[in-house]
């Protein structure tokens, strides 16, 4: 195995020039270091993971917690992709990044704790979970540095999109259209405090522009359930006055309502509008463009990554805080004017 005393024979400087050049510090000279860094690549040099442990006390290890409710795992949409953002940015600060999950080490079964105490990961993003699992809990009241995403606990950081700001935007967008029978299929109230904030902003900017919401027009279906959004759907088509928008908990439960719709026989927008919230890539190659809120994800996961590894590599210095990301209107063609 080459070492770095390998390199700094062949370069014909000091280890600790070697050193210093490997590592990124300023004080050795540009074209010093690029020859020093080409040099150790051509001789094939790799730095010794544990040496490095033993003199950083960090492993360079990230662990991951994502485990959506639904099981949907890496294919819920909104939450992959904010962990495409976060996992870009981790690689490129030179950590590797594992998943948690409920391992079994011999014949007992780790928590999720325990799992990283195992992996000694330097810290630990809750990028998708059940916040209120007890096991999840611990976990995040524990000595290890984390940042969670969008849910927020006392004394951790989080990375939130902002709900309240995103509806207040939908919802004015679909009143600038002309609508005023606008019907809301909101998620389950289990979970996160994402639902209550989306909600609570429906109704205070349906008040803010003078919009009467009947109780009968807003209904709790669930995140990603398309079969419960297609019977929400077919309710509010039923009604003796139904709505002339219908907004859905996310984009993917906004598919379901959408094939309810064209099952009656209506066209989308002409009979009825339609809009989802999240922004998944999908929703932008239906007939018609789903109108939705796109949520910033990739921002939402780079920041997380940021703020996990300040909290790592700064700890005195990092600062406990709730970031809060905004998203934006996509327009698409699914919201027609009236």
């Amino acid at each position: 195995m080459v070492s770095m005393k390998d390199v700094s024979v062949a370069c014909g400087v000091s280890i600790a020039t070697v050193s210093k050049a490997l590592n990124g510090h300023n004080d050795v000279g540009e074209e010093t270091k690029a020859h020093i860094l080409q040099v150790a690549k051509e001789l094939g040099y790799s730095p010794n993971s544990a040496a490095r442990t033993l003199k950083t006390k960090r492993t360079y290890n990230i662990g991951v917690l994502f485990s959506p409710n639904d099981k949907s795992g890496l294919t819920h949409d909104f939450f992959t992709y904010v962990l495409n953002g976060f996992k870009a940015t981790i690689e490129q600060q030179g950590y590797d990044l594992t998943f948690i999950n409920n391992v079994r080490h011999g014949v007992q079964k780790m928590s999720f704790l325990e799992h990283c105490r195992y992996r000694n990961f330097d810290g630990v993003a809750v990028i998708c979970a059940d916040f209120f699992d007890p096991s999840v809990e611990e976990l995040v009241k524990s000595e290890i540095p984390v940042v969670t995403v969008d849910h927020v606990f006392n004394d951790r950081v989080a990375v939130v999109s902002d709900n309240v700001k995103g509806m207040h935007d939908l919802l004015t967008y679909i009143y600038s259209q002309g609508h005023r029978r606008i019907a809301y299929i909101h998620g389950s109230h289990s979970g996160s405090g994402v639902t209550k904030s989306r909600l609570s902003s429906f109704y205070r900017t349906a008040e803010e522009l003078g919009i009467r919401i009947p109780d009968e027009y807003v209904l709790e279906g669930d995140y990603r359930d398309t079969t419960l959004a297609y019977k929400m759907t077919e309710r509010l088509l039923n009604m003796k006055e139904p709505p002339t928008c219908i907004c859905y908990a996310d984009d993917f439960s906004a598919f379901g309502g959408m094939n309810a719709i064209k099952d009656r026989g209506l066209k989308i927008p002409d009979d009825i509008s339609v809009a989802g919230y999240d922004g998944i890539s999908i929703g932008r190659h239906l007939e018609p463009q789903l109108t939705t809120l796109a949520q910033d994800t990739d921002r939402m996961g780079r920041m997380a990554a940021e703020k996990l590894i300040s909290l790592v590599e700064r700890p005195r210095s990092a600062i406990i805080e709730m970031v809060v990301v905004e998203g934006k209107v996509f327009e698409g063609r699914s919201v027609g004017r009236i």
